[in-house]
């Protein structure tokens, strides 16, 4: 299913890399620096840098709510354990658990004697 997606975008980069050899100059404007590169590597240069400026944006707004989902998933570990130190203590203090009323196991009483 990916490949229906990425395999018209592949194609199209190729021919817009293949068509568009002409050289240009790209400035940096208080500099004196130029660039010299084909039209292509330029275009998809530029568009490349701005896709990982958008993953780092995204990246960056995504970290409040992971450091919060941490802190969360710590609180519960925490919680797990409480429960299970609790269910402990109780399973002490019940003792034994009694047969079902409808068993064929009698109860001995002792005698007051």
């Amino acid at each position: 299913m990916r490949w229906i997606l990425l395999l018209p975008l592949l194609v199209l980069l190729v021919l817009f890399g293949l068509s568009n050899k002409a050289e240009v100059s790209l400035y940096l404007w208080p500099f004196d620096i130029a660039w010299v590169a084909p039209l292509s590597v330029a275009v998809l240069a530029i568009g490349a840098l701005c896709f990982l400026f958008g993953a780092l944006v995204a990246w960056m707004a995504g970290l409040p709510h992971r450091r919060r989902a941490s802190r969360l998933e710590e609180a519960a570990r925490v919680m797990e354990a409480e429960l299970s130190e609790f269910r402990a203590a109780a399973a002490k203090r019940v003792g034994p658990v009694p047969p079902k009323s409808g068993s064929n196991l009698v109860v001995a009483q002792r005698s007051a004697a």
